[in-house]
């Protein structure tokens, strides 16, 4: 591909990750469980009120919940909650230089591949705790 058609790609192009790398991926993925937690955050405070509608209102509002839907919603949660956690302190410990090092300056043009692999393995590692954790909520929720 020229240079100059590398920006023809459209929307396909911009969301097509093998383009960023693994590091605007856990970008892209701490924003959108960022935003789903506070997604979350409102639906839990509008649960938690429907207790003011007494006994009647909290019991219907958990038969909506109590759903293999809700159980599969909430395991999604337990993984945001902790990838969005894991990745946070990876990017706190990268910024401070603690344990992987200082990031490289971005310059144009950006090699991910010239990147610290100790940087990798900390979004991998956030990755698969998110995994495992989403896994156990699962067996929790679903097991006997």
């Amino acid at each position: 591909m020229k240079p100059q058609d590398e920006n023809k790609e459209g929307i396909g192009g911009m969301i097509n990750p093998r383009r960023y790398g693994i590091e605007r991926v856990a970008y892209l993925l701490m924003r959108l469980s960022g935003l789903g937690l506070l997604a979350y955050f409102i639906g839990h405070i509008y649960e938690t009120s429907s207790i003011l509608k007494g006994q009647v209102g909290w019991n219907e509002f958990l038969d909506l919940t109590q759903t293999n839907e809700g159980h599969a919603l909430l395991a999604i949660v337990i993984a945001m909650c902790v990838f969005h956690t894991v990745n946070g302190i990876r990017v706190m410990l990268g910024h401070g230089g603690v344990g992987v090092g200082k990031p490289s300056r971005p310059d144009y043009p950006y090699d991910p591949a010239s990147q610290n692999m100790k940087h990798k393995i900390g979004i991998y590692s956030a990755i698969v705790l998110a995994a495992i954790a989403m896994m156990y909520g699962l067996a929790v929720m679903y097991g006997e």
